[in-house]
């Protein structure tokens, strides 16, 4: 077995990581179940393995391995085959009970001299739980066990944290040296292994049934000067391992903690469901979108869109609407998912994003006219494809606004489909990549507008008064035409802010953009083939075009915030094809670009770099006159490794790149970029994939300011020639502020191969089985990006900022990652330090209070964070109240509603400060007016008075009455008809109309008029409850019904037993003296249990071991009532075995079989041999004997070996070995 790669970090933290990577479980991550008892008290969590088991302990760990060779054996016993091999199942008797026996062996690591009361952390909890019922002990039974992916143990010495987790399918614990902590402090106490030894710098574990192999150390620190590798190795002295550090390390290095995969998952999809663009929300809340190519993406109920519309197969294989899934945080649950699309044409999804009020903007392009779902008008003539902006609500069950803009051309589109349905496949100026036709961006600012940049191909795009660029770049001689578009909307869509073309003389499309935080405005970036781009080019790094092939080059261009002005143009390339795919600000308002090149991008002021690599990160001054760093990476080719999808600057200035490479983009027939491959780019020992097949999803972060490669993996499945590697069909995915990627991709087409998935994911396989693709979604947390702070403030459990005075607020930082809070209330109160992320305070006066959070990490990049919000605190709430009325005739169903409401002085309601919600699918807004409503239909309404004005600091309180409609009252009440004494009865009132009710229990107690009543009953027998319903609004007034229960009294359980006290070596008997029962269970507290349904049925039970046992009778009667009772007994076992010597298997019926017998046997084996030494029988327990049979054969009458080893309850061992005759 090959294991355990150790990595070892000082940081203000050392790290020592260690992965077993031969240890197998069934699924991508080991779970770590919670022990309730049903487990030895020793262990804290328990995961389980294919091969056996791994137990975390207060002060180390334990191992329980099995032999593989033994669970294939046993495999091959209960499935009739051997694993990889076509040897059957043998019907000789001795071999099938060779295969019962499973060889095991467990060794223990101890931390020696460790803090027997460590803090434990359980992190990354799964949604799911296990329950266990282990014997028939109910000691041993334990439900609603929690399930984490991750367990820390705080301070196991001193600053010194032992992680357990799993990485790439591999168990891994990490030791955590924090300030003031001694790695010569970890002492490694190995129990129970056969042999220790280094070899190669590895520690090898023998044991009896495998071999681990712990790979020796990989040690770097991270301080002002990059990642910086550390010697280290292994020290082993006897039975103990220590670290040894070859050399003194900066203790004020910087902290780096591996990256954490939060979960990845499928949609589930069972139609052809391709993956696009991604993003998030500020509860970490995961959107994907793709496009469906048929039916069977698993919408949710109540969602906008549930059925799949169709559309037009331009060569993808079928007509494809968009469809949207939103995830919650961890990947476990679909929140909601639904389709969006047309049903004359075709729709995909370009970008993503969410607003402060958690609704979902959806950027794309249709080509389905007025059959796509809009609330707005068209905002131009519209043409063949048209840019759609579509805003769902936080639920995704309907359209906030959605509208096409576009002329009568194409609009969206950059150059061509990827399909086109003529010639012009691959790459083409400045579509270069598979996927690079759906390339948009959709941002939003702090007010919520929308900002989008696309491209056009109509002549007559509409632009606004006064843009920076209302005509068409000129058309050049090939007849193509395209510009870049940057639009602006109000938050609605209602509103076009403003609307403004990008372009020159040749192709343009503007890809991505961003807002400057410092004054506003807004960089685009993109590509062109223009040699005359618009804005002001003076003083900027490249005024013209750097030539190349068919003249393409990037650009960044700055826009005002009005779309009134290109402020300054530069182009950016070299002179071969270079183009911008992302953009981003750090916080002090420097834009940075990524994307890729063919020529030889320049290298300035960057410690990281790679010769001649093809993936470009640069930052640039604020105006777009000079580098601030430029650099590289990727392998010393020809063409790009990858096409990027995301970027992020966090908030320590590290940069992070997500995109993809190969596969289909390397495609001869689709001719993008030949021979593209990821094979090659640069990883790092914390990789989650390592080696890369050529066709995979790549994550790069790199230091501030280019000084180091943090961190470097790829990600999906092990393709092989026969399979589809991983892509994304066209948009962009994003990192949050925290550096946690969102990423959409296309997966696991046609099956082959297993993408990577988490245990607990809404969907761990390919809904479509593998016939066809799913979009996946993956979130990784890379935790680079230092502290953040996010307060947020609510009232009574929901999000808001206002209320009444006193009010009682619960703040929390919704980043959450800190170590410390700082929380400052405004008030003149004293600041509240916590160490967990949520707080309460209460305000007693009235006033607006400023409310900061500070969020502290000292071991992080930035250290603190802050964060503010604005509490106001009033005194100006109204009461809602109303009063409803029945209105004749009485087979009418109209009620009047009185609104009974008070405000406060001076504050009268308006036309407006109420809704009505009658729970029928009807609202109305009002004033305090009454209103009258006529019920659809009979039945039960909870009648909703909503106080809707925010001019009272109670907004939106509620008042809600349950109304009981119908034309005749009927009375009619559900409980249960039978319990046992006392009984506490449970009464649902189901009554048809009703305005009063008597209810009479019928045991003489007094009658109640709660609607919903409960009653106990004290005495036994038969009870008739009578209910009484009124409703002097219906036409029959009265009604009444009955019901009869059945009290019944409890059985009485008791028990003696006899000897007593028992005698050695003798069963015990036991007397059943119950009364009132008819099913009886007896616990003997060894783990052993008998049910019975007589009190005379005779109860005999022999102990195994000298020990007292807490013995238990359960007595139930035919209503379930039940009584238990229990006594100890003191068991007296002296522990012997013996084998007679002969027997007669004559078929007679006498002594037919022979047994081992004895006492106090815990476990034995017992083999029987011929006299040429063949083995004939073998036997595990006392109650399995040798009916003198081999492979179905009565064996001949001879004289048979046996040897049979035995350990008994008080841990003696015993071997015997003799002689059995077999006579006839």
């Amino acid at each position: 077995m090959k294991a355990v790669l150790k990595k070892i970090r000082y940081i203000a933290a050392l790290i020592l990581s260690i992965s077993f990577y031969s240890l197998t479980y069934a699924q991508n991550y080991l779970e770590f179940v919670e022990n309730k008892g049903q487990w030895d008290k020793q262990i804290d969590f328990k995961g389980d393995m294919n091969n056996g088991s791994f137990a975390l302990q207060k002060t180390g760990y334990r191992f329980l391995l099995h032999s593989n060779d033994d669970l294939n054996k046993r495999a091959a016993y209960f499935h009739g085959h051997l694993h990889n091999t076509t040897e059957q199942k043998s019907t000789n008797n001795s071999e099938q009970n060779e295969n019962y026996i499973v060889h095991s062996h467990v060794y223990e690591v101890k931390f020696l001299n460790a803090n027997p009361n460590p803090i434990i952390i359980s992190e990354k909890p799964l949604d799911s739980y296990n329950n266990y019922f282990i014997d028939n002990n109910p000691e041993k039974w334990a439900s609603n066990c929690k399930i984490y992916n991750t367990i820390t143990y705080k301070n196991i010495y001193p600053n010194i944290d032992v992680r357990y987790y799993t990485n790439e399918s591999n168990l891994k614990y990490d030791f955590i040296v924090n300030p003031g902590g001694n790695v010569n402090d970890i002492l490694l106490h190995f129990e129970g292994a056969d042999k220790l030894k280094l070899s190669k710098g590895n520690l090898i574990i023998s044991t009896s049934v495998q071999t681990v192999t712990e790979t020796a150390p990989y040690t770097y620190i991270i301080n002002n000067n990059g990642k910086q590798e550390v010697a280290c190795s292994f020290e082993l002295k006897g039975n103990i391992v220590r670290f040894k550090l070859n050399k003194e390390v900066d203790k004020n290095a910087t902290l780096v903690i591996d990256p954490t995969l939060i979960f990845s998952t499928f949609t589930g999809s069972t139609g052809d469901n391709w993956g696009y663009t991604a993003t998030y929300d500020g509860l970490g809340n995961f959107y994907a979108g793709g496009i469906v190519l048929a039916s069977g993406f698993p919408v949710s109920n109540g969602a906008f869109q549930t059925s799949y519309q169709g559309g037009v197969n331009t060569g993808e294989g079928a007509g494809f609407d968009i469809g949207i899934m939103k995830f919650n945080a961890s990947g476990s649950n679909r929140i909601y998912a639904t389709y969006l699309g047309g049903s004359i044409g075709n729709e995909q999804p370009h970008s993503l994003v969410v607003d402060s009020e958690n609704n979902l903007i959806v950027a794309g392009r249709t080509s389905s006219g007025t059959t796509f779902p809009t609330t707005l008008p068209t905002y131009g003539a519209g043409g063949a494809w048209d840019i759609i902006l579509t805003k769902f609500n936080a639920t995704g069950t309907a359209l906030i606004n959605s509208r096409r803009i576009g002329g009568s051309g194409n609009d969206g589109v950059n150059i061509k489909p990827k399909y086109p349905t003529g010639s012009g496949n691959g790459a083409i100026t400045i579509r270069r990549n598979y996927g690079d036709d759906a390339r948009s961006e959709v941002i939003v600012d702090a007010n919520n507008n929308i900002y989008l940049a696309s491209c056009t191909q109509s002549d007559d795009f509409v632009t606004t008064a006064g843009a920076a660029q209302t005509v068409k770049g000129s058309t050049p001689a090939n007849g193509i035409y395209q510009d870049g578009v940057i639009i602006k909307t109000s938050p609605d869509l209602s509103n076009v802010i403003f609307s403004t073309l990008f372009g020159g003389n040749g192709d343009d499309a503007a890809f991505v953009l961003a807002i400057n935080p410092s004054n506003q405005n807004i960089y685009i970036a993109g590509g062109t083939a223009s040699t005359d781009l618009p804005g002001d080019k003076t003083g900027v790094i490249f005024q013209t075009n750097q030539g190349g092939a068919d003249n393409v080059d990037g650009f960044v261009t700055i826009l005002k915030n009005d779309g009134t002005q290109f402020l300054k143009t530069s182009y950016i390339g070299t002179n071969g094809i270079d183009i911008v795919f992302g953009i981003q600000f750090d916080k002090f308002s420097y834009p940075y670009i990524m994307g890729t090149t063919t020529g030889n991008w320049p290298v300035i002021n960057a410690t990281y770099s790679q010769t001649n690599g093809k993936q470009f990160v640069s930052k640039l001054q604020p105006d777009l006159s000079n580098w601030v760093f430029s650099t590289v990476f990727g392998t010393n080719q020809s063409s790009p490794n990858i096409s990027p999808v995301a970027f992020l600057v966090d908030r320590c200035e590290n940069i992070y790149v997500s995109g993809w490479g190969g596969g289909i983009n390397a495609e001869p027939s689709v001719n993008y970029v030949p021979n593209q491959s990821t094979v090659g780019l640069p990883v790092t020992a914390d990789a989650i994939k390592s080696n890369s097949d050529g066709s995979d999803l790549y994550f790069f972060v790199l230091e501030k300011n280019a000084k180091s490669l943090l961190y470097g993996s790829f990600f999906g499945q092990n393709d092989n020639a026969a399979t589809i590697g991983e892509h994304v069909d066209g948009g962009t995915s994003r990192f949050d502020r925290n550096g946690v990627i969102y990423q959409s991709v296309c997966a696991n087409c046609g099956g082959g191969a297993t993408f990577p998935t988490t245990p607990g994911s809404w969907s761990p396989n390919n809904g479509t089985g593998g016939a066809r693709c799913n979009l996946a979604a993956i979130k990784i947390a890379f935790n680079f990006a230092g502290v953040g702070s996010a307060v947020q403030s609510s009232v009574n459990g929901v999000r808001d900022t206002s209320g009444c005075v006193p009010l009682t607020v619960t703040f929390k930082d919704t980043i959450a990652n800190g170590v410390k809070y700082v929380w400052s209330f405004g008030d003149g109160s004293t600041d509240a330090t916590t160490t967990v992320a949520h707080v309460q305070h209460t305000y007693n006066a009235v006033g607006d209070y400023p409310v900061r959070l500070i969020s502290i990490d000292s071991n992080t990049c930035n250290i603190a964070d802050t964060s503010y919000t604005t509490l106001r605190v009033r005194n100006d709430d109204a009461f809602p109240n109303f009063t409803p009325t029945r209105l004749l005739p009485c087979n009418d169903l109209s009620y009047s509603f009185t609104n009974t409401s008070s405000f406060p002085p001076g504050k009268p309601f308006k036309n407006n400060s109420f809704k009505w919600d009658f729970d029928d699918g009807t609202t109305l807004v009002t004033g305090a007016q009454t209103v009258t409503h006529s019920f659809p239909a009979a039945g039960n309404y909870n009648v909703k008075l909503i106080l809707n004005d925010t001019n009272y600091c109670n907004s939106p309180d509620t008042v809600k009455k349950s109304l009981r409609v119908a034309p005749q009252v009927i009375a009619k009440f559900q409980t249960a008809n039978a319990g046992c004494l006392p009984y506490k009865a449970t009464i649902t009132n189901t009554s048809t109309a009703g305005t009063n009710f008597i209810w009479n229990f019928g045991d003489g107690s007094p009658v109640s008029t709660t609607i919903n009543p409960t009653h106990t009953y004290t005495t036994s027998g038969t009870f008739m409850i009578k209910l009484i319903a009124i409703d002097s609004g219906t036409c029959n007034i009265k009604d009444s019904t009955t019901f009869t229960i059945n009290v019944s009294p409890n059985p009485k359980a008791a028990f003696t037993y006899n000897p007593n006290p028992p005698q050695i070596n003798l069963p015990v008997n036991f007397t059943n003296n119950s009364i009132g029962g008819n099913n009886f269970t007896w616990i003997f507290g060894d783990g052993d249990s008998v049910k019975t349904t007589s009190i005379t049925t005779p109860v005999q039970h022999l102990y195994n071991a000298t020990k007292l046992y807490n013995t238990c009778l359960i007595a139930t009667n035919n209503y379930n009532c039940k009584d238990t009772t229990c006594t100890q007994i003191q068991a007296r076992i002296v522990p012997s075995v013996g084998v007679p010597n002969a027997f007669t298997p004559n078929g007679d019926g006498v002594n037919d079989v022979i047994y081992v017998q004895g006492f106090g046997i815990q476990r034995m084996v017992w083999r029987i041999y011929n006299r040429w030494g063949k083995l004939l029988f073998t036997g595990i327990s006392l109650a399995r004997g040798w009916d003198g049979k081999y492979n179905g054969e009565l064996q001949p009458q001879d004289v048979y070996n046996y040897v049979l080893d035995v350990k008994f309850s008080d841990g003696t061992t015993k071997v015997l070995k003799g002689d059995i005759t077999l006579l006839k």
